[in-house]
């Protein structure tokens, strides 16, 4: 009898096709979902005959509470080897092994420069309107050279991003809680002396943190109002850094020039959410980790995280 697999949130259906499943076919039936499924019980419900499950990134939590009302599961398969919604005890306690892959910084540095040069020209409206009939030029660019860009993390992520403004002509600045003048130095860019202070300087801000008790709400009213009127918040990061309302906040009374977002509280993003609607506001469905470079290595090593399982030797175990 085969093992089955569900491969979660496929949602470009592409995940069978990407790589070479037939390698397992023999062994394991796999099954793409491309719906999400948002709560605990539709989860239950769809994956209660499954064996093994890929997950794609931190789309979907796995705490005890759902570990424990899914009893066939022997093999989770996570994209990217760090994951902080998997329950690791809890998946030891009922015997899952819990595996992940590699994962690339190339395709979030690069949505990076897309939302950001994306704002600063204006690109969905001015596209919009000619494609339309509508008025002929309507926005006038923010220029890139000689302007600041303040990064917030400059961890590999952000210090691609760096390297990039630099090549742009921008000045680059850049805070954390622990980065030193010398990794500063290493990168080409200065070291804001605070916080606040990088804020209130830059005209493009980009976050690139990983999320944790330190920067869950790192930017919050007091710190968006600290931001020029003129100036532009990029968060390819994760959304809880930013406090989602005073975002929405400053966008609709317009005291930010505007924000580019590819990240959000609740994913996918209800349709009647009040981000869908927001001004000056450039949005994408968290496509940060979203290529074909990513997709292939993603799906390729979860192959051979189930082959490996299958012969009794699992590899990039997680937990």
């Amino acid at each position: 009898m085969r093992l089955r697999c569900a491969v979660l949130d496929d949602f470009q259906q592409v995940a069978t096709e990407i790589a070479d499943w037939s390698s397992v076919a023999d062994q394991v039936e796999t099954v793409s979902f491309s719906e999400h499924f948002a709560s605990e019980d539709e989860l239950v419900a769809a994956l209660a005959e499954f064996d093994i499950v890929v997950t794609l990134r931190e789309r979907v939590p796995f705490p005890a509470s759902l570990l424990t009302r899914l009893p066939r599961l022997k093999l989770l398969v996570a994209s990217g080897m760090r994951n902080s919604v998997i329950d690791y005890a809890a998946a030891e306690a009922r015997g899952v092994t819990v595996c992940g892959t590699a994962s690339s910084s190339t395709p979030p540095v690069e949505l990076t420069w897309a939302l950001l040069l994306g704002l600063a020209r204006g690109i969905v409206t001015e596209s919009n309107a000619l494609r339309s009939g509508g008025p002929w030029q309507q926005t006038v660019g923010a220029d890139l050279h000689g302007r600041r860009l303040g990064l917030l993390g400059l961890g590999k992520i952000g210090s691609r991003v760096a390297r990039v403004g630099l090549a742009f002509g921008m000045h680059v600045s850049a805070w954390s809680q622990n980065l030193t003048k010398e990794h500063a130095d290493e990168v080409g860019v200065e070291l804001a002396p605070s916080k606040e202070e990088l804020l209130a300087s830059s005209d493009f801000v980009s976050v690139h943190l990983a999320l944790s008790d330190r920067t869950r709400g790192l930017l919050g009213p007091a710190e968006l109002a600290l931001l020029k009127p003129t100036a532009y918040l990029v968060n390819t990061s994760r959304a809880a850094i930013v406090d989602q309302d005073a975002l929405l906040a400053a966008l609709r009374e317009g005291r930010i020039a505007g924000a580019g977002v590819d990240v959000f509280d609740v994913e996918p993003l209800p349709a009647d959410h009040p981000l869908r609607t927001a001004p000056r506001l450039l949005a994408t469905p968290h496509l940060g980790y979203v290529s074909r470079a990513n997709y292939e290595t993603y799906y390729g090593q979860a192959l051979e995280d189930i082959r490996a399982f299958l012969k009794g030797a699992p590899v990039r175990r997680l937990g």
